[in-house]
């Protein structure tokens, strides 16, 4: 069902409830909300049937329910079912039914779990012992792949001990091979979680073990360390590869100079690249690293040195060399320079390719000149040179900052004859359609991409959601949650919340309500301002009622 299958209480219940109370003064009161099966989202929200026994009473002959013989045995065994509390507690059961009662089928609670959950739930009984932990994992009965294992390990909160005592549990399995790749699951999730003690220690066990670490290995453990500002130990990791059946050669130190570029250590990658010159060899890619790592700060002096040095080696730039160099003219604010040197590529004997031509893209897109991307894309284009996805990113990205849409959603429509957009850039792209405006440009993306094959995240299923609910489109916004949950999302409370703020708004109070009590029934609390909005809304009501029946008294 699009809002659940729990089972609920629905709104004329309690309003029957409240008003069999005041049918026990002078004058009996008509409901005001009658049961339906027409009512709106009652079988949205519910796969309860509609009650037709909700009370003993029959039917009056002039249309009134008789509500003073209410049976609240019914009321209190749905309260009881709601909130999983026995309804007589230790008091005799004075008010037990004669009939028989209906029970729901038990079902084993591993049925509604992924192996992932049951193999992690298991550390969650503090099982005293190697033993008793792993003869649990065996008997949570599951199909163990590095996939499974992945999840275990990098989702919940398991501590070191915990994931290498069920690392070394799950590679004893026939369908896991105790080789690199799977000691390179546990290293990354050691490394994520910053137990780099355990992470050597199985490091080195895994050498005493006969499996060779490779550069994946390498780059795992160096971009840990380097990612929690431990350089100097992965500098020392660098020298002492040789216990792990590693050269310190040029290939391994390209992945130290890349790990610590891409984390913003530019300057330690730069000296560690002046001290051990005398060592390594170096290769055109180990100048190119540096440069991409000063060319990402926009430091020219910097890029323009290691360039001079990269030719006195004997190294000839290419078109990667290009790229860094006019990406850092384009941060330095030198626009005509990159243009200058982006036309002699050709003299120079090395022909644009796309990450030249994406450089120039992104410099325009900086200084706000739309037109002169456009002139390079089509320049692009005429020289048969490919776009990527970086390209049509970059120009979608800069149309739509620019509130240009009519252009971005003519971009998209070529971008999808030629490639098909990740998960994230769709994300990116819907979230700017979502920032202002209605929401039919995000729309548009959503169901072309959707008909490409494009897997859309949950959080761009929220934004539209957001968007739809602020402009309160509920039945676009309600085949948006269908979509979702097709998609395998499950709905949280901001999805709740978006349903609910569009119901109050387009002034569906009651169906708002429903869609409020299956939210909490689900575990979810919604915010403060929409239980403002409620509270609000339903005083007045409330007040509003009070004064009918105080008209209808006198």
């Amino acid at each position: 069902m699009a809002f659940g299958a729990s089972r609920r209480i629905l709104s004329y219940q309690f309003q029957g409830c409240f008003l069999a109370r005041r049918g026990r003064g002078r004058y009996p009161y008509r409901l005001l909300y009658s049961p339906s099966p027409s009512s709106s989202l009652s079988y949205l929200f519910s796969t309860l049937d509609e009650p037709s026994n909700l009370f003993d009473g029959g039917v009056l002959g002039n249309g009134i329910q008789n509500q003073s013989t209410i049976d609240e045995r019914f009321i209190i065994g749905e309260l009881s079912d709601l909130l999983l509390a026995n309804p007589y507690g230790s008091v005799p059961n004075t008010l037990k039914e004669k009939h028989t009662v209906k029970q729901m089928p038990i079902r084993a609670v591993d049925g509604f779990l992924r192996p992932e959950e049951k193999l992690r739930g298991v550390f969650l009984q503090k099982l005293n012992g190697k033993t008793a932990i792993e003869h649990a994992l065996d008997s949570a009965d599951v199909n163990l792949s590095l996939d499974v294992i992945n999840e275990v390990l990098n989702t919940g909160s398991l501590g070191s001990e915990a994931m290498i005592t069920f690392f070394y549990w799950a590679i004893k399995q026939p369908t896991i091979a105790e080789d690199t790749s799977s000691y390179n699951v546990i290293l990354k999730a050691l490394g994520r979680r910053r137990f780099f003690d355990s992470m050597m220690d199985v490091l080195h066990n895994m050498t005493r073990k006969g499996v060779n670490a490779n550069i994946e290995t390498v780059s795992i453990v160096v971009d840990s360390l380097v990612k929690a500002h431990q350089v100097s130990k992965a500098l020392q990791l660098f020298r002492n590869l040789k216990e792990f059946g590693l050269k310190c050669d040029t290939e391994t130190l390209n992945v130290i100079l890349k790990c610590m570029c891409q984390r913003s250590h530019v300057g330690a990658a730069s000296s560690f690249f002046n001290l051990i010159r005398k060592n390594v060899p170096f290769n055109a890619m180990t100048y190119n690293i540096i440069l991409s790592g000063w060319s990402r700060h926009g430091r020219l002096s910097e890029v323009e040195r290691v360039l001079n040095a990269m030719e006195g080696d004997g190294f000839s730039p290419d078109c990667l060399t290009y790229t860094y160099l006019l990406e850092c003219l384009g941060r330095a604010n030198r626009i005509d320079d990159a243009v200058k040197i982006f036309d002699k590529m050709n003299e120079k004997g090395c022909t644009p390719d796309v990450g030249a031509y994406n450089a120039m893209i992104s410099n325009f897109i900086c200084i706000g000149d739309l037109d002169e991307c456009m002139t390079y894309y089509k320049r692009m284009l005429s020289n048969k040179c490919e776009p990527d996805m970086k390209t049509y990113s970059t120009l979608i990205i800069g149309f739509l900052k620019a509130k240009k849409v009519a252009d971005a959603l003519e971009m998209f429509d070529e971008m999808v004859v030629r490639v098909i957009p990740t998960t994230g850039a769709i994300t990116s792209f819907i979230e700017l359609c979502c920032s202002y405006g209605p929401p039919h440009a995000a729309m548009l993306i959503y169901k072309k991409a959707r008909k490409v094959g494009c897997r859309i995240s949950k959080n761009a299923y929220k934004l539209l959601m957001m968007r739809l609910s602020l402009f309160g489109k509920f039945g676009t916004l309600l085949n948006i949650w269908n979509e979702m949950q097709e998609s395998g999302y499950d709905p949280d409370v901001e999805t709740y919340e978006h349903a609910i703020d569009c119901l109050w708004k387009t002034g569906q109070l009651e169906n708002a309500v429903l869609v409020m009590e299956e939210c909490l029934r689900q575990g979810f609390f919604p915010s403060r301002q929409i239980c403002r909005k409620f509270a609000k809304t339903l005083a007045c009501q409330w007040m509003a009622l009070l004064k009918s029946y105080s008209a209808v008294d006198c």
